[in-house]
């Protein structure tokens, strides 16, 4: 690949970074709101937390 083309890939991720960075922050900021104290740590414990929760009923049954 050239130079100018590998220089131009990547301006191009590190505008999509700059993009998925913001949503992420702006989601943490969200749940924060709403209740998940930590924000999206504390929403992905919650789901992780669920998800073995549900594990461990459907070996029971």
């Amino acid at each position: 690949m050239e130079k100018e083309k590998m220089l131009k890939r990547i301006s191009e991720l590190e505008t999509i970074n700059d993009q998925l960075l913001t949503e992420l922050n702006y989601l943490d900021q969200l749940l924060k709101q709403i209740g998940f104290e930590q924000g999206l740590m504390t929403l992905k414990a919650a789901a992780q937390e669920l998800i073995e929760e549900e594990n461990q009923r459907e070996e029971r049954a």
